[in-house]
């Protein structure tokens, strides 16, 4: 009797009892909702950082285009810088105008 206690003590003790706390489903199905946020955050990112490319396209382009312009000014040194002046002035506003556009869209992210 004292053996077959003791045989008892000993294969119970090398059987743990052990429960999963999610299903493998359950593991599953909380993988992809990781999967699908990370993917939508991913998208969001790159749609603001196309914006951010664009506007600074349009700038860039902008401002060669008003280069050239003051390059074959020919109505007279006050008549161009005044023009150089006034090209400078928009080249500022439309930057100021996009960085805030660019805060905006980072904070709605």
């Amino acid at each position: 009797m004292k053996t077959l206690m003791i045989a008892l003590v000993a294969c119970l003790a090398f059987t743990s009892l052990a429960f999963a706390e999610e299903t493998m489903g359950q593991k599953t199905e909380k993988t992809l909702e990781t999967g699908k946020e990370k993917a939508k955050e991913l998208a969001s990112e790159a749609k603001v950082e196309t914006k951010k490319a664009a506007r600074k396209t349009k700038r860039m382009a902008k401002k060669g285009m008003h280069r050239v312009e003051e390059a074959t000014c020919m109505e007279g040194d006050a008549a161009c810088a005044a023009k150089k002046m006034k090209n400078r002035m928009e080249e500022g506003k439309d930057t100021t105008v996009d960085k805030m556009k660019d805060v905006k869209d980072e904070m709605s992210k």
